[in-house]
């Protein structure tokens, strides 16, 4: 049967039959196509593997002026292989994300964008597996970072007064370099600063243990930004497979490498210690499953979770930094609160928007991989339907769906698509558009998505917040450009100078 799909499949291929039917006919792209002023090849190679959102680019190159389906929706198909399709189209998106599970005919997430975060981590995890094994691994690791576990008001107060100290305790020390500075302001390099305390939030408050800050600061952040970073170029040049652990060190990098993968290991197993004495999140955990069924999953939660709150703490100092207005209204919402509740968040108005804004804007998952299990059929809200068959890779462009005018540009919320504007959000309001028809998918959407959502949501606005009430702070840099690996940040670090209020 697969011998034959295969022959089928490639003989369309050969003869350019397209492999989707329906409403939505996505238009096919060449390989190659020299002189046509594409940004890059549309697949990740030695040479452009860290430029990811170009990629994504070279498959919408030219689709401006088309008023057809295939403006959003494109493909490659290579005779051989199983084809390519990629998607900026909201209502296909959700169609897809929505239809993401365990259950016979539905998508699985494709694994083959993942292949050197599984190196790294271990295949057993919440974000590797699929079927059933994701199931059970959902089960088994999932629940705490849940809102019906984190929003317990006896344990959400007391969780989040932890972060509250933490957070307070290291701004005062920004304070403190402030002021012996002896200038009115200070120029600071703030994503490792947003790093340190991040991993210190996820390790020592959430999980209890206690690291020390300067070895988190000056240790353990440092092997994480590599291990990322080899995860990356991992995906794209090992293809033998063979982790990095046990390679011969033979180089520098692989030396290097190598002991940042065991300062991981060492990160993982203080965390796992803490499980003993049942501090911080741990007691949330109903599983009785030994250590090393839940190291891969923790692995998995320190580096995503650090990669995720990081780009969206990041982005939304670097959004305010270069809109004084925003901040000023920002700081008027927070400068008395001290509980970040979800009902007082809820109250923040203008404050929430920008979070969301920030997600939309430029989201920390910049596209989601899915892959057809089955030949299915999905249809959109509006009725459009599209057949995708067995086998193809599926690329949901978050990053440039949320950044098109046709879909959140001035005609639908009263503003440029590619502009930071938080009162977007109160105009969608008052145009009474239901909040499915307004998804930016900044934590993913559908059963596959982010675990973390609840608990990233928290950690952000909390330190955004209490930022803003210690700190007036300005871009250096008046272009805010992107960089993109595991998940997206400021392409400047975000570079500011900073005072006190």
């Amino acid at each position: 049967m697969d011998a034959l799909r295969w022959l089928s499949r490639t003989w369309k291929q050969i003869t350019r039959k397209s492999p989707f039917e329906g409403e939505i006919q996505p238009a096919r792209i060449p390989l190659f196509s020299p002189f046509s002023g594409r940004p890059t090849l549309p697949f990740p190679h030695p040479w452009n593997y860290q430029q990811p959102l170009r990629i994504l680019e070279t498959f919408f190159h030219d689709a401006g002026e088309i008023n057809s389906s295939s403006k959003h929706n494109r493909y490659l198909d290579v005779p051989g292989f199983a084809p390519v399709f990629v998607t900026r189209d909201p209502g296909v998106i959700r169609a897809i994300t929505t239809a993401t599970g365990d259950k016979p005919g539905q998508f699985d997430r494709d694994t083959l964008p993942s292949t050197g975060i599984a190196r790294a981590t271990g295949k057993d995890t919440l974000l590797f597996s699929n079927g059933t094994e994701w199931k059970r691994q959902r089960k088994l690791s999932a629940s705490p970072f849940g809102k019906t576990s984190l929003f317990q008001p006896e344990v959400f107060h007391e969780f989040a007064e932890t972060f509250r100290q933490t957070v307070t305790k290291r701004l005062e020390i920004l304070q403190l370099r402030l002021a012996e500075s002896g200038e009115p302001k200070f120029r600071i390099l703030l994503e490792p600063e947003i790093k340190a305390v991040m991993l210190e939030l996820l390790t020592n408050n959430f999980f209890g243990t206690e690291i020390p800050y300067d070895d988190l600061r000056n240790r353990f952040v440092p092997a994480l930004e590599r291990v990322i970073d080899h995860i990356v170029s991992d995906t794209v040049w090992n293809r033998l497979g063979i982790p990095i652990r046990k390679m011969p060190a033979l180089t520098r990098g692989i030396a290097q490498a190598k002991r940042d993968d065991a300062d991981f290991e060492e990160l993982t197993t203080l965390v796992l210690e803490a499980r003993k004495t049942n501090r911080g999140h741990w007691k949330q955990f109903k599983s009785d499953s030994p250590d090393e069924k839940l190291r891969s999953n923790i692995k998995v939660f320190l580096a995503g979770a650090l990669e995720a709150t990081t780009s969206y703490a990041a982005w939304t100092l670097s959004h305010l930094a270069r809109d004084p207005d925003a901040q000023d209204k920002v700081y008027a919402e927070v400068k008395d609160m001290t509980d970040y509740s979800p009902e007082n968040l809820e109250q923040a108005k203008y404050f929430s928007n920008v979070l969301e804004e920030t997600l939309r804007l430029t989201p920390s998952l910049y596209f989601l991989p899915r892959q057809a299990t089955a030949d299915t059929w999905i249809e959109t809200s509006d009725g459009r339907k599209l057949h995708l068959p067995y086998g193809t890779h599926i690329l949901l462009d978050i990053w440039h769906a949320n950044r098109h005018e046709d879909h959140w540009g001035i005609e639908k919320s009263g503003s440029p698509a590619t502009e930071f504007v938080p009162e977007r959000w109160t105009e969608l309001a008052k145009r009474g558009g239901s909040s499915k028809d307004n998804l930016h998918f900044g934590f993913g959407h559908g059963p596959r998505v982010c675990p973390g959502k609840h608990l990233g949501q928290l950690e952000v606005a909390l330190a955004v917040g209490a930022f803003v009430k210690l700190f007036r702070f300005q871009a250096v840099e008046s272009r805010l450009d992107a960089r993109a690996g595991v998940s997206t940040k400021p392409a400047d670090g975000v570079l500011i100078d900073l005072e006190l209020r």
